[in-house]
């Protein structure tokens, strides 16, 4: 492929993905101008803890409805409401579910900091880090790159005019004549990195019935994003849906402290969280079947079990992709992101690329291969393959992975992946203060599943205690 020329770059986002974008795009010492524009008031993407949760979705559209945008820009309009979506789903006991060793940047080690709670669980010096502590170490790789970022500011429209990228911008918290506004404008860049991340829009499945419930019987109806303090399940009869990790540690966290028997509806399970599934207290069934408001809120499951009075329904069933501001939609009825080669760079025009967007690939680490081969590319100093052969590779892949969001799922190809990443992103350049990708390592893999080797573990431990205590009881 020819090599674009590219002088202005743009980021959307400035999360951990958006932090990796800006950090190779700085490094190549190439760029006339990096702007990252972020929709939140401070940086930190799914890092953020928001006191008050994100709205339960009711509807199951793929994107929030566009917003209007002015006809006259630049320019003030009044101010819109609020994207509730941008909302992230931290939690105040929230830790890191990757191991350290493998989930922090190659440049840059995390604190070595473990919460009260994890220290009680799997001990001291153990791999996982309370959620601030991953907070502060994003601002603190953002804080050389903050003159660039531009904070309250939404992308509302991306389109290609000719070979420049056309950005409709909208920034909140600006005052006219005394009165709080929004202001509107636009801006031109040869080429726009979207690094919003995955967590944003809640998946819920459709349901005969949901949507009666959720009217006549309000705030019974979360999704695991919106899940903020354990106190408020006390007592509660409770139903979870989900066979991951969200669902493992809701399990983990209520299983001991809910009315009567904590029911788990799934539809497919992780097995590596088997402990989990069947601990005490726990009934497992199947998917929910319908759900209505007689006997005070009634769950019926499709294997014909049936329970009532219930007073939290809690949805860990993932998130939908959204790309709102792209049009047409590049995201599939399926739940996939189509066209994008490596996951990345969009097919035929790399100058469009996306990070961040992969599932159980070790984050962090898997941003910043990601970002140092698109700012590589940028410059035009990484390699991609023709055309051809990356409609190849979507091709292979869907056959491989199907047509879900799962086909973004790197496990349990992580050599291949990361290795491909190198060798597009090549050494780097004379004169640029870039740094050669590391050689990807097996035992990577075993750093980041570690914490979950930790809960199966604790885990036994609360099923060889509970043994106990009924042994005990019977003597």
């Amino acid at each position: 492929m020819s090599k674009p020329n590219v002088r202005r770059v743009a980021v959307i986002g400035a999360g951990p993905s958006g932090i990796s974008a800006v950090h190779g795009l700085v490094r190549e010492k190439k760029f006339d101008t990096i702007r990252v524009f972020e929709r939140r008031g401070r940086i930190g993407g799914t890092w953020i803890y928001d006191a008050k949760p994100d709205d339960f979705p009711t509807t199951s559209a793929k994107n929030p409805s566009p917003r209007q945008i002015p006809s006259t820009i630049p320019g003030f309009a009044p101010p819109a409401a609020e994207d509730t979506t941008r909302r992230t789903g931290i939690y105040s006991t929230l830790d890191s579910n990757v191991g350290s060793e493998v989930m922090e940047f190659t440049h840059t080690p995390f604190p070595k900091i473990n919460s009260a709670l994890t220290t009680e669980r799997y001990g001291h010096n153990n791999p996982t880090r309370p959620y601030a502590v991953v907070a502060g170490y994003l601002d603190d790789l953002i804080a050389p790159y903050l003159n660039l970022v531009t904070l309250n500011t939404t992308l509302e429209k991306l389109e290609k005019d000719g070979e420049v990228w056309v950005l409709t911008l909208r920034q909140t918290g600006r005052e006219s004549r005394g009165e709080k506004v929004d202001y509107w404008w636009t801006e031109r860049f040869d080429a726009v990195i979207v690094a919003t991340g995955h967590y944003t829009v809640p998946f819920v499945p459709a349901i005969p019935g949901l949507k009666e419930f959720q009217e006549k019987l309000p705030g019974r109806l979360e999704h695991s994003k919106q899940f903020r303090d354990i106190n408020e399940y006390v007592g509660k009869r409770v139903v979870v849906v989900g066979g991951n990790v969200s669902a493992g540690d809701l399990v983990i966290d209520l299983h001991r402290i809910v009315s009567g028997q904590l029911v788990l509806s799934q539809r497919g399970r992780n097995e590596k969280l088997d402990s989990i599934w069947n601990l005490r207290n726990v009934r497992t069934t199947s998917t929910i079947k319908s759900l209505s408001t007689e006997n005070n809120g009634t769950v019926e499951f499709t294997d014909g079990f049936k329970t009532s009075n219930i007073d939290k329904i809690i949805f860990a069933t993932g998130y939908r992709l959204s790309y709102p501001f792209i049009q047409p939609d590049p995201v599939s009825e399926s739940g996939r992101l189509q066209g994008f080669y490596k996951h990345i760079f969009k097919i035929g025009d790399p100058t469009l690329a996306v990070v961040g967007q992969v599932r159980a690939a070790l984050t962090f680490r898997c941003y910043e291969y990601q970002a140092i081969a698109v700012a590589r590319v940028l410059a035009g100093r990484g390699t991609l393959p023709s055309i051809l052969e990356q409609k190849g590779w979507e091709a292979e892949r869907l056959e491989y992975k199907g047509p879900t969001a799962l086909f973004h799922e790197i496990a349990p190809d992580f050599k291949e992946y990361f290795e491909g990443l190198r060798a597009i992103a090549g050494f780097p350049a004379e004169g640029s203060d870039g740094y050669e990708l590391p050689p990807y390592k097996d035992e990577w893999v075993d750093y980041g599943l570690v914490i979950l080797a930790l809960k199966d573990k604790y885990v036994r431990s609360l099923k060889t205690a509970s043994e106990e205590i009924v042994v005990k009881s019977r003597l």
